[in-house]
Parts: structure tokens; C-alpha cells; sequence
């Protein structure tokens, strides 16, 4: 197995840093997938609490300017290492105005992931700092745990508002209640709400629109003002809105079909560097499943709508 890759455009590391510090908050471990095409980063149900699965996905070619691997076999080029976000993440805030980004799969007695940043001096002249990362291996016959999570048809999809705004809005919310209802229909309009015994306070959002169905019979018979209804923890939905560093212009919550109370959703976000290393091609896709209804977001570029995948069918 081989693997080296280098990032030369500045725009470029700056988003490849942003997604990695992203990862770092929404998990202390995941899987790093490597093939020709692309970079993933996983978290699957098997290593994750409270069933959370995460699925972010890279095109190699709008981030590095060299980009070379061989994976274990010509019928199954690909790699797969697991490691600690966090380690990954600290690495690359190093790299802060660099000249130039290497990462290298490595044997320094045990499997490392090495990072050496090319920095700038103040006398004009360079300077390498290297860390290298320990990572584990990952067998192929346990490749199948590792998956891109489905993403399955709902009832209600609601764009929803400025993640920012939110956030602020559900840290207040927790300091009275550890779950939060989610209420939706196909008028635009979403409500965020909580109950105690004591008080019930419920903020209110119109207007937001609601994206195309993913089918023709998706939500025909489903009258527009009817509300959809999730259970989430607040936890573990102030976790997401935390850890979003890739700023999305737009946001889809998506209420599962069948559910009641505490449902399994998805949350997806699609970005896409600027720079020279980005004129083509998607750029980073998250999508990671969760305890409430799905999240999703987009970057605005030009191309169709593809509801099925939650990002534009090209240009991100």
C-alpha cells in the first residue's frame, strides 16, 4: 500500500483544514478511506455511541496538486485507516499560511500518517514541520462496516434557517430542557419547541421554503400545512450545529417517514474550495446520521437540483 498526496493552493488547505477540524468535533475517532478518485472520512455504527454514522467525501482533484496511491490489490484499490480526529486536526492548524501540504502513509515501527507543512520564515527562507500520526490498518473483510449511510425517503423536507441563528436559539433551549421537538410541514414553516412540567416555549420560523420531493409520489397525499414531528436531544443536535466549519449557504431538515419520537436522520453538507485546485468537480460532501430528522446543506452553485443526493448534479 502506498499513499502521498500535497496541497499547494492556499484556498484549498484552508478548507481541507475547516472540514478536518469539522470531523474533530463531531468525533474523537474515525476512518479515513483512501481510493484514486477521492478521500472519505467515516464513522460508522459499530464504533460510534448512540448509533451516529458520518460520511465525508473529498475529490481529490479540487484539493491536491499531486496525488498518488496504491490500495491492497488492483481489485480493491483502496485504503482504509483508522485514527484520531483531534491528532489530525491539530496537525493542520499548523499549517496556517504553508507553502505547501504533504501527507504520506508511512512505517515508522508502527503505521503513521505523516504531515509535513512547508512554513515560511521570516527571512524569506523554509522550514518543515512534520507530524506523523498513528493510524491503524484497517482489514478487508471488515470494509463492509464502513459504508456511506442511506439516506431514506421522508415525509416533510424544510430548508431550514442560518445554522448560526439555530444554534444560538438551541444552546438556549437546553438550559431548560435535555430534548427538543422538531416540527415541520410543507408550507415552509418549521417550529423548535420544548416541554416541561413548569413551561413550554416554542420558537417560530415561516417562510423557508421547502425543496422538490425526491420522488413524484413523495408527499402528494400529505396535506401542506400538516406537521411533522421529531424528538431529538438537544446534545446531540447542538454537536452538529457545532461542528460546522464549512459554512453552508443552505440547510435541509428532512422528517423520516414512520417515525415518532427519537428517529434516525442523516446530515449532509456540500462545500466546495476556491482556488486554483477547484474549478472542477464536487468538493466536500458530509453526511452523517443522527438522532433526529436529516440535515442537509448546500453550497450555491450552477446545475440542476438532484434531491435524491442533496447537492447540486454539478459544480459543487
Amino acid at each position: 500500500m502506498k499513499f502521498r498526496a500535497k496541497i499547494v493552493d492556499a484556498a484549498c488547505l484552508n478548507h481541507f483544514t475547516r472540514v478536518s477540524a469539522m470531523i474533530a468535533k463531531l468525533a474523537k475517532t474515525c476512518t479515513l478511506r483512501i481510493s484514486p478518485e477521492k478521500l472519505n472520512f467515516v464513522l460508522s455504527d459499530r464504533v460510534a455511541s448512540a448509533g451516529v454514522s458520518m460520511w465525508c467525501e473529498l475529490e481529490q482533484e479540487n484539493f491536491f496538486s499531486e496525488f498518488q496511491m496504491e490500495g491492497i490489490s488492483a481489485e480493491n484499490n483502496a485504503i482504509y485507516l483508522d485514527l484520531t480526529a483531534e491528532n489530525l486536526s491539530r496537525a493542520l492548524k499548523t499549517a496556517q499560511n504553508a507553502r505547501a501540504l504533504k501527507i504520506k502513509l508511512t512505517n515508522k515501527h508502527f503505521p503513521c500518517l505523516t504531515v509535513s507543512i512547508e512554513l515560511l520564515s521570516v527571512s524569506s527562507s523554509s522550514r518543515v514541520v512534520t507530524h506523523d500520526i498513528p493510524v491503524k490498518v484497517i482489514p478487508r473483510k471488515l470494509w463492509k462496516d464502513l459504508q456511506e449511510p442511506t439516506i431514506p425517503d421522508s415525509d416533510v423536507s424544510i430548508y431550514l434557517p442560518a445554522l448560526k441563528t439555530m444554534k444560538s436559539i438551541v444552546e438556549k433551549m437546553k438550559n431548560i430542557s435535555n430534548h427538543l421537538i422538531m416540527e415541520a410541514n410543507l408550507s415552509g414553516e418549521l417550529n423548535l419547541k420544548i416541554e416541561t412540567e413548569l413551561v413550554c416555549v416554542t420558537t417560530h420560523f415561516k417562510d423557508l421554503g421547502n425543496p422538490p420531493p425526491a420522488s413524484e409520489d413523495a408527499s402528494q397525499e400529505r396535506p401542506p400545512e400538516q406537521m411533522a414531528e421529531v424528538h431529538i436531544d438537544i446534545r446531540k443536535l447542538l454537536q452538529f450545529l457545532a461542528g460546522q466549519q464549512v459554512n453552508p449557504t443552505r440547510a435541509v431538515c428532512r422528517h423520516l417517514k414512520g417515525s415518532h419520537t427519537f428517529h434516525r436522520g442523516a446530515s449532509r453538507l456540500s462545500a466546495r474550495p476556491t482556488g486554483s485546485g477547484a474549478q472542477d468537480g464536487p468538493g466536500a460532501h458530509l453526511t452523517g446520521t443522527e438522532n433526529c430528522g436529516q440535515l442537509s446543506g448546500l453550497s450555491p452553485q450552477k446545475g440542476d437540483w438532484d434531491p435524491q443526493r442533496s447537492v447540486m448534479s454539478q459544480g459543487l
